[in-house]
This record gives C-alpha cells, structure tokens and sequence, in this order.
C-alpha cells in the first residue's frame, strides 16, 4: 500500500494573475491602432516619410500582438523533489551531454568546471553518464578531462558530505564559504586540501595548454596522434567508469570526438548533439537526456530531482516532452550594461510561453525524453509499435548499426528502466560506428528524428518539430537558479551572438519546418506558432528599426515631418503612447528587482543589435536564399573562469573591431549628428506647415543617446575606439544619406 506522502504530486502549476499588466498592454495595442489609422485618414497630405513611418508602425504593432498574445497567459511550476526522494527506486536514469567546439575560444578549465558540477549532482550516480563532445578533437580538451576525473573522485565526496550548494569548483572556492560546519576544524582541513588539489588541477591544465602538445601521444592518448582537426576518425573513450553503487561515487565520463572528413556536412552543433544520442543509445541508453553548453555549470545540486518532478509527475507524458530551465549568468556586471542577461526576457516572455504549449527549447539546460528526440509523437503507441516490428523500416531512419536499433526499441517502447553495469568499453567500437561522419546517409537524421539541420539556430528548430508533433514542455525554476553561465562582455562577442542567433532564426522561419506551416499541417497552436514569430523576426526587425531610426534625420534634412503635430489629433497619441509604453517596459524591470540603469541599459543594447548584428543575420540569410553565400557557425568567445570584471575600471564599457558589423550603427549615428547640426546651426530651419517640428528633433536625439556607446567610439582609442576604415566608410554612406535627402 502507498504511503501518503508517495501518494501526493510532485508538482504543482500556477498562473499568475497579471490583470493590471494586461489592461496596459491592451492600452498600448489600442494607441498603436489608433496612431496607424490617423496615418491612413492622412495619407494623402503627407509624403514619403508619413508612408515609410506607417509602414514601420505597422510591424511595430504586429510585434506588439505577438507579445501580448504570448504574455497573456503566464504560468509558473513549483516542484517537490523530497517527496520524488521517497520513490528512489523509480527515479530514472540519466545522460548528461556537454558539447564544446574549440579549446581557444572555449578554454578547456571550462569545460572541467561544467563537467565537475555533473558528475557532483544530487542524483543517485550509478543512474548517471556523463558524455562530452568535443568537435576540436583536441587532445588538450581530453588531457583536461583526465586530469579532471582523478580530481572528481575527490570533489565528488567531499561535495555530498558537506552538502556544498555550488559544485563548479571555481565558484565554490571564489566566494566565502557559508556553511554551518565552516567552524569544524575537520571541514576547514579538507576544504584547503581539495582547494590545493583543485588550484593543481587548474595549473597542470593551464601549463599543458601552453605546450604544442598538451602530453606525450601514448597509450590512451594515441588515437590524437597524425589527426587533423576537421579530418580525423571518431574518437571514443570511456574515462572513468562508475562500477560502484555508493551515493557519492563518481558517474560514468565518456569522452566523444565524432568523425570529420573534408568536404562532408557536420552540421555544426545539431550534429554533435546527434552522435552524442546515438552513442548513448549504445552505451548507456537513459530514458532522459540532459544537454548543456561548455560554460554552463550546474548551480542547484538538485535540479535533476526538480526536473524529474515534471517529467515523473505529470498523468500523461505528452504534458511533458521536454524540461526547459532559464538561461542565468553567473559575474553579471551591475546594471547589465551589454543588455545580454535576459532577466526580463525570461521573468515575463519566457513564462507566458510556458502558459501555452510549454517553453521553448533554448539549446542548454534543458532535459529531453530520448523517445521524443527519437522522432516520437505522443498517444500513438499503434503506430509506433508497427514501426518497430519492421525493421528494414528502423534501419533506413535511425541507420544500420544493429546495436542501436535495439536501443532504440527499448527507448520508444519505454522498457529501458536502468542504466546497465556491463562493461562499456565493449560498446566503444558500436560507438564508433554511430559516431561517424557517414553513419546518418540514407537515414532520417536531422530531418525527421534528432536535432533538426538546415540552420544554426538548431535548438529553435528542434523544439518547434517537437511542439509540432504535439508535445508540450514545462519550465522549470528553482531557487537558486538551476545552471549558470557565462555572458559575453565585449562588442564584438555580443555582435557574433546576436548575428548566429538572427541567422539560425531566419532560416528556420524560411525553411520547410517553420510554425506557420507546423500550425497548418502539425500539432503545434497557433498561439504557440505566434510566440516562436516573436523570435523568428529578430532579422527582419532590423530593417524597420534601421529604417526608423534614420527616419528623423531625414525628414530634419529634407524640411518634412513625420510626426503629427501639436494641435493634430495625433499628437495626443503618439505621446500617449511614448510614455505609456516607456512608463510600462520600465514597471517591468522594477518588479523583477532591477533598476532604472538596467532598463535603460537594455533598451539601448537591444536597439545596437538590431541595427548591426541582426541586419547582418538578414543579409547572410538573404545571400543563402539567393544562392550566393552559406551561412556559417560563429563560435562566441568564452571568458576563463574566475574573471572578475567588476574590478576592471573600463567594465562595462563597448569594445569594437574591424568588422563591418559596425558600420550600420556608426551610419544611423553620423546621419542624426549631422542632421542635428544642421539644426543648431540653422542651416535647415523649419519652414512652413509641412516642415519638420519638435518631434523629429526629439527623435534624432533619442538616437543620438542610444547609439551614445558608438559616439564615444568616435573618439575612443584601442578597442574602445571605431576603428578608422568603418568611420571612413559610414561617413561615405551617411554623406550619401544626405545627398538623397535633399534631392
């Protein structure tokens, strides 16, 4: 008979009651309506500019639609991970996937610390893998990991034991440790010794990184010798094998390098976290897949327990095809002055995604079940018991390895309830064999079951397929938050992030699984399909915010207007809706605990993205449909760990380069200083009726103060400075601007 407390739910879900931030969005929509019909009514008294203005507006109020549609409906999950801790038996196995691409950009001390904080979980160990994927095929990233499974047999005790919160060990020995037992003399002896060890760990792997070659290319290291990265075979290696049942040993280590040959598509990282399924489904074969990037450490021990709450604890699995915890960054500088922190993205958007038909998947943190990834649709056991009876049929999806087909029976038809103690290095050669460069031709990889190809933003596509079959996901957050990573802080590293992620998104909206059509022919709501629009735009958003902001200069520069002027009935709502929508963006940051200074940090960060990085994500996506460019996979440059920015006194200031990312931004700002004096110098003083007025004025300072990082850019030095070549070539477009202007 059950006990009452293994009788209650491991969850609970709640919808937060947002009616005073409805009204106010609805006010907004109805001044947005109202502003666009005024222009209609006046059309035929105003010229180009009125017309480019309304046009503008009209995708300004579409994307407003979309917000509100995906805000309306906010939903939060509470979960209870001591009352899953009473059916221990049941709990299920899980595989942990880090992938990582390349030991410069990604050092590898990162990559250790993520890995570390996984295999230190609270979560029984022998239900754990760890596997790691390393496109690099650096023997330096393998050499880090070695190193670091003999220092995890240290952690991971000492971690349990005490009950450490933070099991990324460069977090943990950063701050001050504040634990009941700090006062025993036994604690403070065996937290120096593992912080020795630890500090020893950390310099082995900076001296190897510092040699051509991190160790001498023998025994387990052979495999490394004579490859080339980018052509070499799949390197697999089992580092450590968990073959002891104790609460605090150490889980299963796999190391992965899949097979890269010239000249054959690899499908960046959607084909990493392929071979890292189907070698699991080899080795390990767990019901429940956990990924994460490189530089995302594991910050609540007990977040595996809190998702299995959601997964465990639902009636029917299709509620929950897949976990999504926020992205949160550890060392955030004070008021978010690089706007990449996403505390209000995922304190209002991320949560009325949830309040549909689950959140979407954002490429990390994140817990799958294997049968979904596998190409599985909810409630059709029929169907998929048919499939696995033919099994020429299984071949020609999942590939000829004959030891995969049988995992993945198992998986679709949920039999798999352990992780097996066999011996895994018997699996290694079927794991090479999946981890090939030719393994998925002729097979339904990438595009019918797995990670989705055919766009860098493969996380986006992946859980729109998923969506689109008919499943739905939950969101979870914990307190303390339940991963942590690491934000770019530099100009350039923000541009590349912003440009991949515009790309990838495009190319998802352009391409054959985009939710319009999966709203059409699919299980996914229209909804659903409308919150996905709201990032699938990112591109397209640039032009119409480019387009706005040159359109002051230019109507300053041309003597015309585009702004209704006071006495006109819509000047009361432009300025209605000017403080309305200010007044209601800023409430929002304050109820979610941060300041002013952070909101207007954001503001004008994410209108230097959409003017750079993500017309650049529009131009590479437009080179792609036209047959003339492919896009590429940018890997964003990651910070060494124990950084700390906030002692740097230049901190938060924008850094530039050499690309020509910055010259549409650099452009917009030289346009609206010239236009500005021009003004101040009375050059192009307002004319009659028809000519520009206050508001325009208005308007090209708001520029002028958005771009404000660009302006001292002008005059900056080093990489605080707009190098001269891209001054040069935006002075030529802006002069360019204001010769048409006046024509």
């Amino acid at each position: 008979m059950a006990s009452p407390a293994s009788s209650l739910p491991l969850y609970q879900r709640f919808t937060r009651r947002n009616h005073i931030s409805r009204a106010i969005e609805l006010a907004i929509l109805f001044l947005l309506l109202s502003l666009l019909f005024h222009r209609l009514l006046s059309h035929r008294i105003h010229g180009f500019a009125w017309l480019l203005a309304f046009l503008c507006e009209s995708w300004f109020t579409f994307m407003w639609v979309i917000v509100v549609s995906t805000k309306w409906n906010q939903v939060e999950f509470k979960t209870y991970p001591h009352r899953l801790l009473q059916r221990k038996a049941e709990l299920l196995p899980v595989d942990m996937f880090v992938t990582t691409a390349d030991p410069v950009l990604e050092p590898p001390i990162l990559t250790v610390n993520t890995v570390l904080s996984l295999l230190a979980v609270d979560y029984p160990p022998d239900k754990l893998a760890c596997y790691v994927s390393d496109d690099g095929g650096s023997p330096l990233t393998f050499y880090s990991l070695v190193e670091a499974a003999k220092f995890a047999r240290l952690w991971v005790p000492f971690c349990k034991k005490y009950g450490i919160q933070l099991r990324a060990p460069f977090r943990y020995f950063s701050g001050q440790s504040s634990s009941s037992q700090d006062a025993l003399p036994e604690f403070q002896q065996e937290r120096e010794r593992i912080q020795c060890e630890y500090e020893h760990l950390c310099q082995i792997i900076e001296d190897a990184s510092r040699r051509p070659l991190p160790c001498e290319l023998v025994g387990e290291f052979k495999d490394f010798s004579n490859i080339q990265r980018g052509n070499h075979p799949a390197i697999v290696k089992v580092i450590w094998e968990n073959k002891d049942s104790g609460d605090e040993s150490v889980p299963h280590l796999i190391y992965i390098s899949r097979e890269k040959r010239p000249n054959h598509p690899h499908n960046f990282k959607a084909g990493a976290m392929n071979v890292l399924t189907r070698v699991s489904g080899v080795i390990t074969n767990a019901p429940i897949m956990l990924n994460l990037d490189c530089d995302v450490h594991v910050n609540n021990s007990k977040i595996i327990l809190h998702a299995m709450c959601l997964l465990m604890g639902i009636k029917n699995e299709k509620d929950c095809g897949f976990v999504q915890s926020p992205q949160c960054f550890y060392g955030g500088l004070k008021d978010d002055p690089f706007g990449n922190q996403f505390e209000v993205f995922m304190q209002y958007l991320a949560h009325g995604f949830a309040g549909i038909q689950g959140s979407f998947y954002q490429g990390t943190n994140c817990f799958h079940r294997k049968k979904v990834i596998y190409g599985s649709s909810p409630n059709d056991n029929i169907q998929i018991n048919a499939k696995l009876k033919n099994i020429d049929a299984l071949k020609s999806i999942y590939g000829s390895s004959v030891e995969l087909i049988p995992s993945v029976a198992e998986t679709m038809l949920s039999l798999r309830t352990g992780t097996s103690h066999d011996d895994l290095s018997g699996s290694i050669e079927a794991a090479r064999t999946v981890a090939g460069c030719g393994y998925e031709c002729g097979t339904k990889w990438g595009s019918e079951v797995g990670w989705m190809y055919g766009s860098t933003a493969e996380d986006a596509q992946t859980g729109i397929c998923i969506h689109g079959k008919g499943w739905k996901s939950a969101y979870c957050t914990p307190d303390p938050p339940a991963f942590l990573g690491s934000a770019p802080t530099s100009g350039p590293a923000i541009m590349i992030q912003h440009k991949r992620w515009s790309t990838g998104l495009l190319e998802v909206l352009f391409g054959p699984k985009n939710p319009l059509i999966l709203t059409l022919r699919g299980r996914l709501q229209f909804r659903q399909a409308l919150a996905y629009l709201y990032v699938l735009l990112w591109g397209l958003r640039s032009i119409h915010e480019l387009c706005y902001a040159a359109l002051p200069a230019y109507c300053i520069i041309a003597d015309t207007h585009f702004l209704p002027k006071v006495g006109e009935p819509g000047f009361l709502i432009t300025c209605f809706l000017f403080f309305i929508y200010n007044f209601y963006t800023l409430s929002e940051y304050l109820r979610a605990g941060l300041s002013i200074r952070a909101w207007w940090n954001n503001q004008r960060m994410w209108k230097i993205v959409a003017m750079n990085a993500w017309l650049f994500g529009a131009l590479s996506v437009g080179l792609k449909l036209l047959g003339i460019s492919n896009t590429v996979f940018e890997v964003t440059q990651k910070e060494q760990p124990g950084t700390d920015d906030d002692k740097d006194a230049n901190a938060g200031r924008f850094t530039f380069n050499d690309s020509p990312i910055f010259i549409p931004g650099t452009t917009v700002l030289l346009v609206n200083l010239a236009a500005l004096a021009a003004v101040v110098l009375g050059f192009r003083p307002a004319g009659g009726e028809e000519g520009f007025g206050m508001g325009e004025i208005v308007c090209s300072v708001c520029v002028v103060l958005f771009l404000w990082a660009f302006l001292k850019g002008l005059f900056g030095r080093g990489k605080y400075g707009i190098p001269l070549p891209t001054i040069y070539k935006s002075a030529a477009l802006a002069t360019l601007f204001v010769q048409l202007s006046l024509l």
